[in-house]
């Protein structure tokens, strides 16, 4: 894939690498609130490969790209609200020509565990909300009405103050609660082990960046490794610690994961898709289209019209 003329993932430099070593993201505090609202831009220090303790509701305002929150990866577009747990890793990477930067691309709103069980001591009302809480260490994608209600609630968080700013964060919380079976799913498999080790968030920036420039490609464990200056065999240890899934797992979820959007927005041929997605022979790109989505291409295509 050429940088500038087909969409890119991670365009993280070496001084923002040098700047974020850690995949460990600390949550800054505001002594004027209980808890964290915050608009990012896209690049930026906060668009990267992380985790912390604290819950965080995120809602993507611009941009279409993939998702990846522990080991699931999935495309997502302007609108898409995502409850992360603690130390559940995540990053969401747009498809963006080189050298572009969306100003304000996300919003995050993020709380520890702590307040909410302080919350549930003086309001015991909010023990409903313990199962959602729970499930949230998959992470959980919101679709529909109930997306569209949180985005205005997360939206309203981030311009009011004092109880006014409490009504929509418990607003928030019951319109999450509250969310129909068919508006919601669960990501990732449970087990993600968070990290502190140093390197790697500048493993896991450097090969993700890697596997996205090059979907169309080769894309090999040996030369990611070679990217990130490691053996084959560390590499191979440090993505599978740091993602709970091996690199050549990932390198194929992205790819199938880009081939259900172009089936989804497109009418190119699916033998087109294949080789734009990677893979050259077509039988290959059905056996994996069909382990991943448990349908094969023109049957996803058919059911997304």
């Amino acid at each position: 894939m050429t940088r500038g003329t087909q969409p890119m993932g991670l365009r993280m430099d070496a001084v923002r690498m040098a700047e974020q070593p850690a995949i460990r993201e600390v949550i800054p505090r505001d002594p004027r609130f209980s808890a964290r609202w915050h608009s990012h831009d896209y690049p930026g220090i906060y668009a990267k490969w992380n985790y912390h303790p604290e819950y965080e509701i995120h809602l993507i305002r611009e941009t279409a790209g993939q998702y990846i929150v522990g080991n699931g990866i999935g495309n997502f577009s302007p609108g898409q609200v995502v409850l992360v747990g603690p130390n559940l890793p995540h990053n969401w990477l747009s498809n963006l020509p080189s050298d572009d930067v969306v100003v304000g691309r996300d919003v995050a709103f993020q709380f520890l565990d702590s307040w909410i069980t302080q919350c549930r001591e003086q309001l015991p009302e909010l023990g409903e909300l313990d199962p959602l809480f729970t499930r949230s260490a998959r992470g959980i994608e919101f679709t529909g009405a109930t997306a569209a209600r949180a985005a205005g609630e997360i939206e309203a968080i981030g311009t009011t103050s004092g109880p006014n700013r409490l009504t929509h964060i418990f607003g928030l919380f019951d319109v999450l609660n509250s969310a129909p079976a068919a508006e919601s799913r669960t990501l990732s498999d449970e087990g993600i082990p968070p990290l502190d080790d140093p390197l790697t968030a500048d493993v896991m920036n450097r090969a993700i960046d890697y596997i996205f420039s090059n979907l169309r490609n080769d894309v090999s464990l040996s030369c990611a490794a070679s990217i990130v200056g490691m053996s084959e065999s560390a590499f191979s240890r440090y993505f599978r610690r740091a993602s709970n899934q091996t690199f050549t797992d990932m390198v194929r979820r992205l790819r199938i994961a880009h081939a259900c959007k172009q089936l989804r927005l497109t009418t190119k041929l699916i033998s087109s898709i294949a080789q734009e997605s990677g893979y050259s022979n077509l039988s290959n790109f059905n056996r994996n289209f069909l382990k991943e989505i448990g349908v094969s291409p023109s049957v996803y295509r058919a059911s997304n019209i």
